[in-house]
């Protein structure tokens, strides 16, 4: 018997609707805040990891994509993936990469450096992304913020999406960034009452 769908369930296609917009108008990778801040809100006004469990794009496409591919690796990631450790020394790690890429905004923005029109993967890799930038009448600092965003999401669809290729699916829901804070975030409203 198939349960019914609820419209949440169609989540997935928001990081591929995500990523397509951005590889053509850089600027909409701006929209990918609304993945930063909605579970932070969600897990802030008592709605637990709602949002990782129930409304994440990535984590639904990390179930979809294998279904849909038929793959049925089912093995278990090695247990230091799911320590607390790993998954707080990556969230520290992440917010590193997300505060540069802040900063790296501030420069363009005070007038000390320079906008750059590169994507980089994993921290990394440049690739040059210039043909995304097709709106010149927004200040340069919006659009540095939006090559660094979309370089931080894609970096991040990646590494979830080896992650799920070798281990389960949602392998990448276990030291996920935004799911540490959720979690770190309940723990504190846990303490509070």
């Amino acid at each position: 018997m198939n349960k019914k769908k609820k419209w949440y369930d169609y989540l997935w296609i928001w990081p591929i609707i995500y990523f397509t917009l951005g590889f053509f108008n850089i600027l909409f990778a701006w929209l990918g805040m609304i993945d930063f801040i909605v579970p932070i809100i969600v897990a802030s006004i008592g709605g637990g990891k709602a949002f990782c469990n129930r409304y994440c794009g990535r984590g639904k496409l990390f179930a979809v994509i294998p279904r849909f591919l038929k793959l049925k690796n089912r093995k278990v990631a090695p247990s230091w993936m799911y320590s607390k450790a790993f998954r707080y020394g990556f969230l520290i790690f992440f917010l590193t990469m997300f505060g540069n890429m802040v900063y790296q905004t501030y420069l363009v923005f005070a007038g000390s450096a320079s906008l750059r029109t590169v994507v980089k993967l994993f921290w990394t890799f440049k690739l040059p992304w210039n043909w995304a930038y097709t709106v010149s009448s927004v200040p340069a600092w919006v659009t540095q913020f939006s090559y660094g965003f979309y370089s931080l999401m894609l970096t991040s669809t990646l590494i979830g999406l080896i992650v799920m290729a070798l281990y389960r699916p949602r392998t990448w829901c276990t030291f996920c960034p935004m799911g540490t804070m959720t979690q770190g975030i309940c723990k504190i409203r846990n303490i509070s009452k």
